[in-house]
Formats: C-alpha cells, sequence, structure tokens
C-alpha cells in the first residue's frame, strides 16, 4: 500500500506545493511527542519500580519467588500502562473529563486585516484544556502544543490560499462573462449587417446613443431568478441533474448567471470610439499578418493625428479611416479563440483548486488518526468537525463556477456536443504502452549490432584516420568522408540531442519538474493533437532515437559495402552515393508527411516552432520558441554538414564525385559561414522581440550575449582563413569575452545560481536536488565544455585519427553540455513559477472598454 505522503507528493500541483499541508512536517513533530511519550512512561516506570500484574506497587508477592519471563511481561504491560496513563494526563486528566469537556478546544478568531484591505477571514487557534502535565510532562506537554501550534498554522494557511485562488478564478470568471456578453453581441451585429464589419450607418447613426444592447446575449430577470433557485435547491455535486442544467444554460446562452455589467453603448458607437465609452479590440500579435496590420493600424492613427482631432463621419466611423473603427469577421475569429483558450485555462485552474481541496482534506485526516494512534486520545472528531466547516472545504463557489464554465463551453464552443467540448477541457492523457518499450529493446539490439558491424569494417577499411594502406584504399576512404560521413554525423548528433532530452524529461519526471506546463502549446492545439497537446514523451523519445538510428546505422553499413566492393566501377560508385541523399530525403518526407503517423502532432509541433524561430521578429516569443532557438545555437555542425549535403546533392556533384565544389567554391563557402551565424541571429532576433512586447531590457542584454558569440564565430572564421597572429590575438580575445558573457548569463540568469546572499552558499534558496555537490559539479562541467572553442587555436591531435572525426566529437561535447543545461533552465523555470504559484496560464482577453476625453 502507498504512504500517504508519497501519493501526496504525486498528486499534488507542483507549483502549488509550498501552499499545501506540510504533512512531512507535521509527521515529524509527531515523531517528537511520541519520543517524548516514550520517555515520559519509562521515567515513571523506573520511578515506581512497577511489579507483576495484579501485585500493589511495595507489597511483596505472597507466592513464591516471581519468574524472569512473568517480570519481563508485567513491565512491558506496565510501561504501556504508564505510556498511555501520562498521555491522559497531558491532555485533560481522566476519561470522564475527557468525554464531559473532551481533550482540545478549537477557538475561531477573525484575522487581522491585510495590506489595508478587508478583513482576513477566519483564523484558528488550538488549546489543550486543563490540567496540564505535570513538571515532569513539561516535554510531552511543549511536544503537543507544537504539533497543534503547527496543525493550525496549516489549515489558517490553506484556507488563505483557498480564499485567494477562489476570489482570483471568481474574477476571471466575472470578466469572462463581459467577454461572452460583448462577443455575442458583435456576432449578432455582424450576422445583421450581413458579415464584413459591425460598422453599420443603420443601426448607429452618428454617435447617437441606440438601443442596441439587447443584442448582448444576457438572461432576464425572470430568467435569473429562476437560474437562482435552481441553484439554492440543487445539490452542486448532484452530478445526475448537471445535464438539465446544462440544457438551461445552453437555451439561455449564458454561464448560469448574468454578468452584472454597466449598461452597454450602441455596438456601432463602442466599436468606433466616439462617445464616453469606447471597445477596443486586443489581439496579441502573434503572427507576421497580425504584425503587419498592426503596424498599418498605427500608421493610420499617425496620419489621422496630424490631419487633426479625431472626429466623426456620418456613418459613425473614425475620420480618416474607414476601417479603423469596424470589427472584422477576422477580428471577431481570433477574439473567440482567445475566449475559449481563457475559458480552458479557467476550468484547468479550477480543477486544480478542487484537487487542492481534496488532498489538504485527505491530509487533515490522516495527520489526525497518527495523533490518535500515538496519544491515545479521541481529537478527531473535534478538530475534523472545524476542518469540515472551514472555508476551504465549505466554499462551493469554485464547484459552481466550475459547472459554470462546463456549460458555457458546451453551448458555445462545442455546439452542444459534450464529448467535444471535454476533450478540449479534459484533455485525456495518454498512457506509457509497453509495446513502445519492447520496440526501443529491439531497435536498440538491432542498433548495437549494427554499430558493431560497422566499426569493424570502417577499421578495416582504415577510414576516419589520416592515412590508409595502399593507393586505392585511400581513395575509398576519402570519398566515403566526404560523402556518407556528413549524413552519419548530422543524424548521430540530431538523435543524440533527442536522446538527452528524453533522459531530461525523466529527470524531470523525477524531480516532479512540470515541464509539459513550461513547454505547453495553445489550449486550442492541445485538444486538436487529440488531448496530448503535442507533447512527446520520454518512452517516445527513446523509441524514436532508437529506430531512427537503427535505420542509419543500417543505410550507412549497406552504403560502406557498396563503397568498398565498388572498385573502379563507376555506375556501381554512384549509386552507392545516392544512398545517404535517399536516406535524407526519406527522413525530411516522414518530417513533413501529413498523414498520422510517426507523431504527426509533434512532427507538426516541431516544424512550427522552427517556422517562429526563422521569422522570429515577426512571431511572438514564447518559452518553447526560444528554449528550442538555444538547441539550434549547439548545432551549428549539423546545421552546416546538411547544407553541404544540399550542395552536394543539388549540384548534382554525387553523379560527377567532385568532392571539392561545395567546399572550395567562394559563394558556396560564405553560404557555410552565413550558416554558422543563423542560429545566433534568429536568438537575438527573438531577444529583440521580447523587449519590443514586455519592455524588459534584460532582453538587450541578453541580445548582447548572441551578438557577441556571433562576434566569436567571426574570428573564428577570420582566422581559419589567415592563421596570423593578429587574427589569433582576435580570436583569443573576442572567444573568451564572450564566453565569460555566456558563463554568467548560463549561472546566473538560465540557472539562478551564484547568488551570494543565498542561504545555500553561491547556489539558490530553493533547490529541487538534495544534494548541493551536484550543482557545484554542473557548474564545473559547464564551464569546462564552454571551453570547446579552444580546440580552434591549440590543434590537438588525437593520434592519427581523423580531423573530421575529431570535429565531430566535440560537437557532440557540446550536445551533451547543451542537454545537462537543459535540467537545469528548466529546473529555475519552474521555481519561478513555484514561488508565484503560477500553475495555469494567463490568456489575455480581446474586448477592453475604455474611457474616451
Amino acid at each position: 500500500m502507498v504512504k500517504f505522503s508519497k501519493q501526496l507528493e504525486g498528486q499534488l500541483v507542483p507549483e502549488w506545493k509550498h501552499a499545501f499541508v506540510d504533512y512531512c512536517l507535521l509527521k515529524k513533530d509527531l515523531k517528537r511527542l511520541h519520543h517524548a511519550l516514550l520517555l515520559l512512561a519509562r521515567h515513571d516506570a523506573a520511578d515506581d519500580r512497577c511489579e507483576p500484574a495484579g501485585i500493589t506497587a511495595g507489597t511483596q508477592p505472597t507466592g513464591g519467588d516471581p519468574h524472569a519471563e512473568r517480570a519481563s511481561s508485567s513491565l512491558s504491560q506496565c510501561l504501556c500502562h504508564k505510556l498511555r496513563a501520562g498521555a491522559g494526563h497531558l491532555f485533560g486528566g481522566s476519561s470522564n473529563a475527557t468525554k464531559d469537556h473532551g481533550v482540545i478546544h478549537v477557538h475561531r478568531k477573525l484575522a487581522a486585516s491585510r495590506g489595508g484591505g478587508g478583513g482576513g477571514g477566519d483564523e484558528y487557534e488550538t488549546e489543550l484544556l486543563e490540567p496540564l502535565a505535570a513538571t515532569a510532562d513539561d516535554a510531552a506537554a511543549a511536544a503537543a502544543r507544537e504539533f497543534f501550534a503547527r496543525l493550525d498554522a496549516q489549515l489558517n494557511k490553506v484556507n488563505q490560499f483557498y480564499k485567494a485562488k477562489e476570489a482570483e478564478f471568481l474574477e476571471r470568471g466575472a470578466s469572462l462573462r463581459r467577454q461572452m456578453d460583448i462577443l455575442a453581441g458583435l456576432k449578432a451585429a455582424a450576422r445583421d449587417d450581413g458579415g464584413g464589419s459591425t460598422n453599420n450607418p443603420s443601426s448607429s447613426g452618428g454617435c447617437s446613443e441606440e438601443d442596441e444592447s439587447t443584442r448582448y446575449a444576457m438572461t432576464s430577470a425572470a430568467d435569473t431568478d429562476q437560474l437562482a433557485e435552481q441553484e439554492a435547491s440543487t445539490p452542486t455535486k448532484d452530478r445526475p441533474a448537471q445535464e438539465d442544467q446544462e440544457r438551461d444554460l445552453e437555451a439561455s446562452g449564458t454561464f448560469g448567471r448574468p454578468a452584472t455589467v454597466p449598461k452597454p453603448t450602441s455596438l456601432g458607437r463602442s466599436a468606433s470610439g466616439c462617445g464616453r465609452k469606447s471597445l477596443k479590440i486586443n489581439i496579441p500579435l502573434t503572427n507576421p499578418s497580425r504584425t503587419i496590420a498592426a503596424l498599418t493600424d498605427i500608421l493610420w492613427d499617425e496620419l489621422a493625428a496630424q490631419s487633426g482631432s479625431k472626429k466623426c463621419n456620418p456613418d459613425g466611423s473614425a475620420a480618416g479611416n474607414g476601417k479603423h473603427g469596424g470589427v472584422s469577421k477576422t477580428k471577431l475569429r481570433h477574439a473567440e479563440k482567445m475566449i475559449r483558450g481563457a475559458f480552458v485555462e479557467l476550468y484547468k485552474g479550477l480543477g486544480y483548486l478542487a484537487t487542492y481541496r481534496n488532498l489538504n482534506m485527505m491530509a487533515f485526516v490522516k495527520i489526525l488518526k497518527k495523533f490518535e494512534k500515538v496519544s491515545g486520545k479521541q481529537v478527531m472528531s473535534v478538530y475534523l468537525k472545524v476542518v469540515e466547516t472551514s472555508y476551504f472545504n465549505s466554499s462551493d463557489e469554485a464547484l459552481k463556477l466550475m459547472d459554470e464554465v462546463e456549460a458555457i463551453f458546451v453551448g458555445h464552443f462545442a455546439g452542444g456536443n459534450r464529448r467535444k467540448a471535454m476533450r478540449y477541457l479534459k484533455p485525456a492523457q495518454r498512457k506509457d504502452s509497453h509495446a513502445a518499450t519492447f520496440f526501443t529493446g529491439l531497435a536498440t539490439g538491432c542498433l548495437a549490432a549494427l554499430l558493431v558491424g560497422y566499426c569493424v569494417t570502417a577499421r578495416t577499411a582504415g577510414l576516419y584516420l589520416l592515412y590508409s594502406a595502399g593507393a586505392g584504399a585511400g581513395e575509398a576512404a576519402r570519398r566515403y568522408m566526404e560523402t556518407a560521413y556528413p549524413v552519419l554525423s548530422m543524424f548521430a548528433l540530431l538523435f543524440l540531442h533527442l536522446l538527452l532530452y528524453g533522459l531530461d524529461m525523466v529527470a524531470w519526471r523525477a524531480c516532479r519538474v512540470n515541464y509539459g506546463f513550461i513547454f505547453q502549446p495553445s489550449p486550442a492545439s492541445g485538444a486538436a493533437a487529440g488531448g496530448g497537446g503535442g507533447e512527446l514523451r520520454p518512452r517516445d523519445a527513446f523509441l524514436a532515437c532508437a529506430a531512427s538510428m537503427a535505420a542509419v546505422a543500417g543505410a550507412m553499413f549497406a552504403h560502406l559495402a557498396l563503397v568498398l566492393r565498388g572498385g573502379h566501377d563507376h555506375g556501381a560508385s554512384t549509386c552507392a552515393q545516392a544512398i545517404p541523399g535517399f536516406l535524407l530525403l526519406a527522413f525530411l518526407l516522414l518530417l513533413f508527411c501529413p498523414l498520422n503517423v510517426a507523431y504527426r502532432s509533434s512532427r507538426f509541433r516541431f516544424l512550427r516552432i522552427l517556422r517562429n524561430i526563422v521569422l522570429a521578429p515577426l512571431y511572438k516569443v514564447v518559452m518553447v520558441d526560444f528554449f528550442m532557438a538555444d538547441q539550434l545555437c549547439s548545432q551549428v555542425p549539423m546545421l552546416r554538414s546538411m547544407e553541404y549535403l544540399a550542395c552536394y546533392y543539388i549540384s548534382g556533384s554525387y553523379v560527377t564525385q567532385d568532392y571539392g565544389y561545395c567546399v572550395t567554391t567562394k559563394h558556396i563557402r560564405d553560404l557555410a559561414y552565413a550558416v554558422s551565424f543563423l542560429p545566433y541571429y534568429w536568438r537575438a532576433m527573438q531577444c529583440a522581440r521580447r523587449w519590443f512586447d514586455e519592455g524588459d531590457t534584460s532582453h538587450l542584454v541578453n541580445l548582447g550575449k548572441y551578438v557577441s558569440a556571433m562576434l566569436a564565430a567571426g574570428a573564428k572564421v577570420a582566422y581559419e582563413k589567415d592563421e596570423s597572429l593578429a587574427s589569433l590575438t582576435l580570436l583569443v580575445a573576442v572567444s573568451s569575452t564572450a564566453t565569460v558573457y555566456q558563463l554568467y548569463w548560463d549561472f546566473v540568469k538560465d540557472w539562478g545560481l551564484l547568488q551570494p546572499n543565498s542561504k545555500n552558499p553561491w547556489l539558490r534558496n530553493d533547490l529541487i536536488l538534495k544534494r548541493k555537490s551536484v550543482y557545484y559539479l554542473s557548474m564545473g562541467l559547464n564551464l569546462v565544455l564552454r571551453l570547446a572553442w579552444l580546440q580552434t587555436v591549440i590543434h590537438p591531435n588525437f593520434g592519427s585519427l581523423d580531423s573530421r572525426a575529431t570535429s565531430f566529437f566535440l560537437a557532440a561535447l557540446e550536445v551533451i553540455r547543451r542537454g545537462h543545461w537543459n535540467f537545469y533552465r528548466l529546473e529555475n523555470e519552474h521555481l519561478n513559477n513555484a514561488g508565484k504559484f503560477r500553475a495555469v496560464k494567463t490568456v489575455p482577453l480581446p474586448f477592453h472598454e475604455v474611457d474616451e476625453d
């Protein structure tokens, strides 16, 4: 049977961990109490010198001498009796007094207001009823008081957190009600206008106030009273009556309670902005089309400002821009998606709050049972009654709101189809399949066998060496290193990265790092992906890595055999050289395959992320985008191999076997250098976009880090062209500066370490890993691997190993460094979320009413 502490650790919301009942700390208090009671019982037993059962102290037995076994048994019975007697004295004297007055009494008092606001709510304080233990029992009495003081503090903490989160979610629900009212009114106006725009001259004559508010989807007073009576008469947890309630809500088109909002003004006037209230639609600039449209609107506003003050045309629109005041169908569609995503996040947060409520209730029940077992006194009935009537367990506002969200989502976003709605609200989590484990092992075995055969054949043929025995063998080795090696190294680096990502996911799961929330896609895409949200699980990553590398190893082994047997046969050699190209083409076709095979949701999400990276200034940057861009910064050798292969096969060099064309041609070589700069450029553009969106200057400082990396790459290119002393000096100076810059950002910003005032010396206050030495070793390892650029200066020589193999080894070290960096990067991000109790995503709302002068 699983211990409750393990169950609590596995089911709690990771970002709210510190807000849950500290069950382990309460267990430690109980252990101290148990230890104090044992010491008390042993002390009394030693003083009284207990005799066998049935014989009073100080009276000699009438029979013969007592046996040792009876004495030992009676001593243990006496010890147990003294333990319970000590507990009885500690918690209220005799049993009759316990029955009449109870062991404890819990006082409820009004907490002091916080922050100058209203009341802080109820707080609880437990009193141990008199008489307390004697002087000899002071340690046990203090332990009991400490336990109940801690228990009261935990109950007060849970109540305060639940009340704060409930108020936050209720406020979001009220905002979404207003958003739905506005959306319903705008959609009704768009239908009346026949599409196009809500800016209708006939319905909004000039700036006069029209009675268009009836177009908002608001219930009448009679409907409101009827729904209120239903809520009062129907239990919140009565699920069989839920379907009837949902049908009523769908018919009314509201949440069950009408939004309390001021009387809305004319839709045409609100959209145009002429009047006291102006309705503005804020659609986030998440893609190029929205960005360009926003820039166009800004230009129109500038032109209107230059032409004079804003005036109303006869049709009610703003002067100078006939389209600016209208609300197009495209904007309405985007606004509806935003509201739908906000509902999904609200429902998720309410589900977390229900989990928080249930787990904390179970924790109080379990710890009170343990207290009764230790003390032998019945306190559960008294304290549990207080817990059951406390705010976090008695309030049903969150449960009502959860039912309302379900009803409105079914009625407005799922066309009355409850199953479709629940795919968005409660996406089904895919279970780990044992078939994936089996095929991973099978593919790994095939990969191991193929690699052994490949390595033996390559070593016999003299590949990967600076020299080979015989001219024929040397030509074959050179041909192989120019053609097949880039393919093999490219796939090896790619799938090594995927393997490390799978290991990172295993480590994140073991440490309860909520990487799914950090990398989460939008709610719409998550539901469209079949509930998995495009998330690749560790077993899936291992299976994809093992199967793909087995296919690559098999193709490379076949290619090597054909190359070595082809000899001087030009046709056979040409066919052999086409194998790496076909392998690359097969993987590209699989990546873009539209069929629902081979993790389509993950593949398409990967392609969308790549699109966002390449067009970084035009797309809004989220965590998963710049995280993936950082991965590309460690895959520059892979990108250069990809560029070489594209040139090799597109130019037809594999037919002419002109291996030097893609290396010696100037414009091709310049393109290869440009590829080396691209990941840093993309990442710098992401920093610029984040600074533009958020206004945080730290993003500009981060941009400088990638600019320094580009300068270091340029210095390396200059040194490779001209190995002079000046180029070497420039390379060392620029690369050293960039390395120090990057190390500072790794340790301080990305990992959150090197905090001088931390309780953990030079680390941070909160650590997920228990051993601090792991963090110090990780910083040292990151420092060593960051110095890989020194190989450009010192030209290391690993015996007779080819320089390409040396470069591959160093590139693999950089990939390993990135995989190692990933764990601590997400650990720090998770701790930041936990510090802010941020477990759900905040979705911006589209409609805003602003006052106009």
